[in-house]
C-alpha cells in the first residue's frame, strides 16, 4: 500500500500554536523535535511545584496534561496559529493580535502569561508560568509521531457537510492515498517514509478541542460525538514510534508494510 506524506506540522508550544514544516529529522526513539517543547503551567500545578520549581522555567520531567494550558479547557487556544522564529516563539491570535517572545528572558516568559490570560477561561486556574522539560511535553510520554490521514477527514467532513480543516487535529505527518480509516488497521505495522521507518503503535483517542473551528478559537461541533456516533468510537489518527531516523519531507511516498516492524534498513 503506498500513499504521499502531504504535510508536517509542529508544536513548540503544547496547546498554543502550530507550524507547518516542509522536512524535518526523525531521530529513533524521538519525537518530533521541538514538538511540544514549551507548555504553560496554570496557577494550580504552579503552586503544587512551588518549593522545586522556585523561580526557573524547567520543570523534572514530563506531566500530565491537566498540568498545562489545554485546548479541551480553554477552547480560544485552538485559535492561535504560529511558532518558532529565529530562536524566538512568534504567536497571533484573531483577538489578542501578535506577540514575539524569547522563552530565555524572564520578561518575555511573563509577557506571553499577561498575553494569553484574555484568552484563557477566566473561571479556571489562570496561566503562571512558561516551563521546559528534559522531554517532550506531549499528551503521551511514550517517544510517539502522530499520523492522520487526509482520506479519512475528507470521509467526515462529507459525513458532517462543512469543513473542518486540519489544523484542530494538531497531527504531525498527514498522509493521504489510502482508504479512509485504513489506519485503524495499522497498528503493529511498518510505515515507511523517505528513509524513515515508524512502526504504529496505538489509535489517538480525541477529546473536546478538536470540536472547536481554529479560525476563531470557538466550539462548532461536537467532534467527539460526531466520531462515535459514526463509527462507534472516538478516535482519529495513530501514534507511530520511529525505529530508523531520517530526513522526511513533503510529497515522500508513504510505504505500508507487514515486514517485522523492529527490523532496521
Amino acid at each position: 500500500m503506498t500513499g504521499r506524506l502531504e504535510q508536517i506540522w509542529r508544536y513548540p508550544l503544547k496547546s498554543i500554536g502550530r507550524e507547518r514544516l516542509d522536512r524535518v529529522c526523525l531521530t529513533k526513539g524521538e519525537k518530533l523535535p521541538f514538538d511540544r517543547h514549551w507548555a504553560v503551567l496554570h496557577e494550580a500545578t504552579l503552586q503544587r511545584l512551588a518549593a522545586e520549581l522556585g523561580d526557573g522555567d524547567r520543570i523534572a520531567g514530563w506531566m500530565p496534561k491537566s498540568a498545562f494550558l489545554r485546548g479541551a479547557a480553554g477552547p480560544g487556544l485552538q485559535g492561535i496559529s504560529g511558532g518558532i522564529s529565529n530562536g524566538s516563539l512568534a504567536l497571533s491570535h484573531p483577538d489578542q493580535g501578535e506577540i514575539t517572545v524569547d522563552p530565555r528572558h524572564p520578561q518575555d516568559r511573563d509577557r506571553l502569561i499577561a498575553w494569553l490570560r484574555p484568552i484563557w477561561p477566566a473561571d479556571k486556574a489562570p496561566p503562571a508560568r512558561l516551563v521546559s522539560a528534559p522531554e517532550a511535553l506531549t499528551d503521551t510520554r511514550k517517544p510517539f509521531v502522530s499520523i492522520n490521514s487526509l482520506d479519512s477527514l475528507h470521509a467526515i467532513e462529507t459525513l458532517l457537510g462543512q469543513r473542518l480543516g486540519l489544523e484542530r487535529w494538531r497531527g504531525n505527518l498527514w498522509v493521504e492515498g489510502f482508504d479512509a480509516f485504513a489506519e485503524a488497521d495499522w497498528i503493529g505495522r511498518t510505515i515507511r517514509i523517505g528513509e524513515a521507518l515508524l512502526i504504529v503503535r496505538e489509535a489517538i483517542g480525541r477529546c473536546a478541542a478538536t470540536s472547536v473551528d481554529t479560525q476563531t478559537g470557538q466550539p462548532d461541533t461536537d467532534m467527539v460525538r460526531a466520531l462515535t456516533d459514526a463509527y462507534g468510537h472516538a478516535n482519529f489518527g495513530v501514534y507511530a514510534e520511529v525505529i530508523h531516523g531520517a530526513e522526511i519531507a513533503e510529497l515522500n511516498e508513504v510505504f505500508l508494510t507487514d515486514t517485522p516492524a523492529e527490523v532496521t534498513p
